[in-house]
């Protein structure tokens, strides 16, 4: 059994958890996680041992200087707490990490058991993929749960999906069997500019598990960063006649399937939001304690697609930080709800 010392006893505590590497187009969803962190000064009370699930091959340790002495950072996944007060209090527990390269059961089964010492009553796994949405429109962000209530409840979909899986889907999947409510929430990051940082992605991400969990979220300068990113891309896209044609035709497309959510729930969302940053003033109050814990690049020409593959789901390979290790090809947007 975990026991947890120095952790207090938390109020309708939610755990949002987020991995780098094939669920993490962009670096979009374990960003928005640490940016939680930063914000509300989480208080990191555990970390996941190394040896267990990592391949130091694959996710390398990194050695650094502190006041002259060498020290190594092993790759592994932490657990912070943020205590978030408020008319309406709710604590958080931040589950940010790396996705494990080997016994995922277990790695999974150590985080529920978490979640059930701190009485976590919702567990909110984000993550992005790569997609054939454009940079100049808002981020689709999808909303999937395994539990037909919850679905129904949460106004969320329903996944469907079959096919190669992430430690996202794992551990959605696990926290179904092991009886406590899961909700996977996916960003989609244009595929043809995929290097991170993505904080227009990032922004998404949190506007909807803002929407999700009855928070306000301070946002920090996370709005002027996606403003800037959308204008960096759009000065490298108008460099390209080729590009700058492909993603007229993605707007296209966009604004033809989605017209209908121009009015409706979309706006409503918007609106709510809008309304409770009005009423709510300045941001959250937050205890804790704080812890240890962009170029761009011209984006590519878009290349034909020959294999259409599955229908697109959330889960696409990312190894800038695992040394440029090979893995499932960007092309083929397999969502895993």
């Amino acid at each position: 059994m975990i026991e947890l010392e120095g952790v207090p006893e938390l109020v309708d505590p939610v755990m949002v958890a987020a991995f780098e590497g094939w669920n993490d187009a962009g670096d979009a969803a374990s960003t928005a996680v640490a940016h939680l962190d930063k914000e509300w000064k989480g208080e990191v009370f555990a970390a996941l041992d190394a040896e267990d699930y990592y391949d130091f091959q694959v996710n390398r340790p990194t050695v650094f200087l502190e006041g002259g002495v060498r020290k190594i950072t092993w790759p592994t996944t932490r657990l912070s707490v943020v205590r978030v007060g408020g008319d309406k209090p709710r604590d958080l527990v931040l589950v940010r990490g790396i996705e494990p390269s080997m016994r995922w059961r277990s790695f999974c089964n150590e985080i529920l058991g978490f979640a059930h010492e701190l009485g976590v009553e919702l567990v909110v796994i984000m993550g992005a993929l790569l997609g054939d949405t454009p940079h100049t429109r808002p981020v689709p962000v999808s909303g999937v749960t395994s539990d037909p209530d919850l679905a129904r409840t949460m106004d969320l979909e329903e996944t469907k999906y079959e096919g190669p899986t992430g430690i996202v889907g794992i551990l959605q999947e696990a926290c179904t069997h092991a009886g406590v409510p899961a909700v996977s929430l996916w960003a989609a990051v244009p595929h043809y500019v995929s290097q991170p940082p993505n904080p227009k992605a990032t922004l998404a991400l949190l506007n909807r598990l803002e929407d999700l969990i009855g928070l306000r979220i301070p946002l920090g300068d996370l709005a002027e960063d996606a403003r800037a990113w959308q204008v960096g891309v759009d000065q490298l896209a108008a460099e390209d006649s080729e590009v700058a044609e492909y993603v007229q035709s993605l707007e296209e497309a966009r604004d033809t399937a989605e017209l209908p959510e121009a009015s409706g729930e979309a706006i409503a969302r918007e609106f709510e939001r809008y309304l409770r940053r009005r009423d709510g003033g300045g941001p959250p109050q937050a205890g804790g304690h704080a812890t240890d814990g962009g170029e761009r690049t011209r984006p590519p020409k878009p290349q034909p697609r020959t294999d259409p593959g599955p229908e697109p789901e959330p889960e696409q390979e990312r190894d800038e930080k695992t040394g440029g290790e090979s893995g499932p090809s960007d092309s083929s947007e397999d969502r895993e709800d």
